[in-house]
């Protein structure tokens, strides 16, 4: 197969060439921003690092792009957001016209030429409120995308803003993704309670079977091996593609390519969910590893620990998109081979 024609990438956030698409999940926040009797102001996406939330936000922007009387922003979230915000409005011709018509003047602020007669706004905040005011005027909405939301000044601060700008009832609308424990710390901080009542959407796994279907066409393989290559990325987004990805270099033998599939997402993607675990949170992923049931019962005994003890840790990594919870009493992981992976760091860290 020729490599320069894989489909397949290995970069995170890069809108591949091969997408399983997710599009209960791309509906489900298309519906819930464009609800004509009651629109969705803040939509959160969370999930592990390589579970597609950039892929899938890509999608619903550009979907909603196509709308008529939407405008879609997205933004840099370690700029300063509510600057970056005015700043791509008014580069938009059809807006600046608006603003300028207006006399919106944003001279101060370095956002535009000086407006003959009209005095110039000297605080971000209350030119936006103006700006949007003159779009919703013009039956207009405005989304704003910021992609891997962390607790930063720059993110706090647009936070707060965006809770008063929209108790004004302005036209705006905002769709974030993050790791579960950067959306948590921000939503604990004291002034942005409101956010614990934006709703969140945990990615899950992808669909194995749509996984081996798109295995099969694209490098024709069989059935059997299509389906096994899928059961190997257990349906970790970043996995599907790493895997094809040098599958398609080793001409469809994805058994020649384990190795390579291997060490990239220890690279790339365990080494750094390993460094963010508690001491306490590795010995349970390695109880969990060397478990031979999975069942919860046997993972407390080797933990030496209660239930009671043993609930909060589980929640974390449940959180965190680690651990599969799905089965009644047993616990699995939701990344491939990240079992082997555990035994030996944990080895390394005794």
């Amino acid at each position: 197969m020729d490599p320069a024609k894989n489909p397949y990438t290995l970069m995170f956030g890069e809108a591949p060439a091969q997408i399983i698409s997710r599009a209960s999940e791309s509906a489900q926040l298309i519906n819930a921003f464009c609800n004509a009797e009651q629109p969705q102001k803040i939509y959160m996406v969370t999930g592990i690092r390589g579970c597609g939330k950039t892929v899938l936000m890509s999608e619903v922007s550009q979907k909603i792009k196509k709308m008529k009387d939407w405008i879609v922003i997205e933004l840099n979230p370690e700029r300063d957001l509510l600057h970056s915000l005015a700043a791509r409005l008014n580069s938009l011709d059809e807006l600046a016209a608006i603003f300028r018509e207006a006399k919106i003047n944003l001279s101060f602020l370095g956002l535009g030429a000086e407006i003959s007669g009209a005095a110039p706004i000297f605080d971000i905040e209350t030119a936006l409120s103006r700006m949007l005011e003159k779009i919703k005027s013009k039956g207009k909405r405005v989304l704003v995308t910021i992609d891997e939301v962390t607790n930063s000044e720059h993110m706090r601060v647009f936070a707060a803003s965006f809770q008063i700008l929209i108790r004004q009832k302005l036209p705006l609308y905002l769709l974030m993704t993050g790791l579960y424990e950067n959306i948590n710390k921000l939503q604990n901080e004291p002034s942005l309670t409101f956010l614990y009542r934006a709703p969140k959407l945990d990615l899950g796994p992808l669909n194995i079977r749509t996984i081996a279907s798109n295995y099969e066409k694209n490098m024709h393989l069989s059935d059997d091996d299509a389906n096994t290559m899928a059961l190997l990325t257990r349906g970790y987004s970043f996995a599907f593609q790493v895997l094809g990805y040098y599958t398609w270099e080793h001409d469809g033998d994805y058994r020649k390519a384990l190795e390579e599939y291997r060490q990239y997402l220890e690279d790339y993607v365990y080494d750094k969910i390993w460094s963010e675990l508690s001491a306490k949170d590795r010995e349970l992923t390695h109880a969990i590893a060397v478990s031979d049931t999975g069942k919860v019962s046997d993972i407390l005994q080797i933990m030496g620990i209660q239930n009671n003890q043993f609930s909060p840790y589980r929640k974390r990594l449940q959180k965190k998109g680690l651990i599969d919870t799905s089965r009644f009493g047993y616990l699995r992981f939701t990344l491939p081979q990240f079992e082997n992976y555990v035994k030996s760091m944990y080895m390394l860290d005794m």
